[in-house]
């Protein structure tokens, strides 16, 4: 079973337990995989049968594992602004989402790489592909992310990028 049906599978238990919460929240999620395999599929170009066409944009376990991630950071940003905010209930209400989101992902998330080596690998990006002003980004994030994807945070090598392509 891979993570999606599981995500899926667990969704139904929780309408047959009338677990409100979880449901709404694997509802989310399942929401946000579907967009991004939508978006899959728009790529996709020169496919004729249909059924080939869902096959190929079906998501991996690692591109669901991305949705996931990106769920649990949006209410880790929640959390803090709400409790920076005074508003500790809704803090609360955010950790208990995240709780659910966790379940799905591994235990043991890849380290983050250390920001000498990404700073590194956005200067070997920057030369390959000749990059010397802002306007250039896209190329140098397209070269990069496959790179770094998962093992560093994609706002804080934007950052980087930037600040290199702006000397």
């Amino acid at each position: 079973m891979d993570l999606r049906e599981k995500i899926q599978t667990d969704l139904h238990e929780a309408l047959k337990n009338s677990e409100e919460r979880k449901l709404s929240i694997l509802r989310l999620l399942l929401d946000g995989i579907i967009k991004k395999e939508k978006d899959k599929r728009a790529g996709l170009k020169d496919i004729d049968s249909e059924e080939e066409l869902v096959k190929k944009s079906q998501l991996t376990d690692e591109e669901v594992l991305q949705v996931i991630s990106s769920f649990v950071k949006k209410s880790r940003e929640a959390t803090e602004q709400f409790e920076a905010g005074g508003r500790q209930e809704l803090a609360d209400k955010e950790k208990r989402e995240m709780e659910i989101l966790n379940q799905y992902l591994p235990e043991q998330m890849p380290e983050q790489m250390p920001e000498g080596e990404v700073r590194k690998l956005i200067e070997q990006a920057i030369k390959e592909v000749n990059a010397e002003s802002i306007k250039e980004m896209g190329k140098v994030m397209s070269v990069l992310m496959p790179k770094i994807q998962g093992k560093a945070d994609g706002s804080t090598v934007s950052s980087i990028v930037k600040q290199m392509l702006t000397k």
